[in-house]
């Protein structure tokens, strides 16, 4: 089990540090306003669109990631345990 919670936490952190960078750098106007958590730039050019998609990208791999690592795949382990002993 505790290759799984690493998983999850390395997914958690490498993914989220991504994200921290992307929404750093597009969503934090001035340090007065909302940081981290602002509005994208209304016209954003090319590569504005590709980190601003990787970003949310890296925000769901984030959560889902961890998700799965830490709650999925022991549930599941524990399902298939339950009905091997049934069996």
């Amino acid at each position: 089990m505790a290759d799984e919670f690493m998983k999850g936490f390395g997914i958690l952190v490498t993914a989220g540090l991504g994200w921290l960078v992307v929404a750093g750098w597009y969503k934090t106007p001035s340090f007065q306003g909302p940081q981290l958590l602002g509005t994208y730039p209304e016209d954003p050019g090319v590569y504005t669109q590709i980190a601003i998609a990787l970003g949310e990208g890296l925000f769901y791999f984030a959560i889902l990631g961890a998700l799965a690592f830490w709650v999925l795949i022991p549930v599941i382990n524990q399902a298939r345990e339950a009905y091997a002993e049934r069996k």
